[in-house]
């Protein structure tokens, strides 16, 4: 059983070779570039070649919400062919430099129908983000601020494994957007989880030291 996912990688890596057959634009994004920005619709398809990129929506008084992350060998925007007004509160920026194959919606529809495992994929993902956002709305948003750290923060580990162990490179800003925290109680739970010997944490990295400390404080959905 899939358990819900923050970071998008590999799903359509076997399809690259496919990709640059097709004639699309190779795109370059420093670190602190907007793939989009807000304001702007979902027009370009991005199939990503190296690194990384954040996906956020944009509260009209000022929050901001991180929805996930989109790494080599991903998609995204993945293709659909409706246009939502919220869309336009939505921007993806590069955590790292971004080097990324640039399709247009009709060129990618288009490719979607030359290839049927092609469109699996893209049904798979779109269920695969659905289900991330089920768990956001009808999961996490009833869990205490102590457990929806301890869910992310296992969701992540999962994703960023080292030969030292699971490593999550984001600040506590970036932490505190995912889940709609207030800083001060993320900087609580976070102390709490360093003084029971589970995490240590630096600038903008928290090391994973006892993963199965941390699945203890996990809800069973997580798991």
């Amino acid at each position: 059983m899939q358990t819900p996912r923050y970071i998008f990688a590999d799903d359509f890596s076997a399809f690259e070779t496919y990709f640059k057959s097709v004639p699309g634009i190779r795109r370059s994004f420093k670190k602190g570039d907007s793939l989009w920005a807000a304001g702007q619709p979902f027009s370009p398809v991005y199939y990503i070649l190296s690194g990384l990129a954040l996906t956020c929506i944009h509260h009209e008084e000022g929050h901001r919400k991180i929805l996930s992350f989109h790494g080599k060998g991903t998609v995204f925007p993945v293709y659909h062919g409706n246009r939502f007004k919220i869309e336009r509160s939505i921007a993806t920026q590069a955590l790292e430099d971004v080097e990324a194959l640039e399709f247009s919606p009709p060129q990618f529809r288009r490719m979607m129908e030359e290839s049927f495992p092609l469109t699996e994929t893209v049904i798979d993902w779109y269920a695969s983000y659905v289900n991330l956002l089920l768990y956001e709305t009808a999961h996490q948003e009833y869990n205490s601020a102590f457990i929806k750290l301890c869910n992310l923060l296992y969701l992540l580990a999962e994703r960023e494994e080292t030969e030292a162990g699971p490593v999550i490179y984001l600040s506590q800003e970036e932490l505190a957007d995912i889940l709609a925290a207030n800083r001060v109680n993320l900087s609580r739970n976070l102390s709490r989880l360093r003084q029971e010997g589970v995490i240590a944490t630096s600038r903008k990295q928290i090391r994973i030291l006892r993963p199965d400390l941390l699945a203890a404080h996990c809800s069973s959905e997580t798991l």
